[in-house]
């Protein structure tokens, strides 16, 4: 999971905060899908949630 790669966390972590609202997150048969430019916002800190 790249997303993991990049935080430096778990895959349980990820999907917590998919779950949380953290990432705005799309689920395509069993895998999720955080899109790049809501992955930059949250990062940038820029989170128009």
């Amino acid at each position: 999971m790249e997303v993991a790669e990049i935080l430096g966390v778990s895959k349980k972590s990820v999907y917590n905060m998919c779950a949380n609202g953290t990432f705005k997150c799309v689920r395509i048969g069993t895998r999720l899908r955080i899109s790049k430019k809501a992955f930059d916002d949250w990062l940038d800190g820029r989170d128009n949630t």
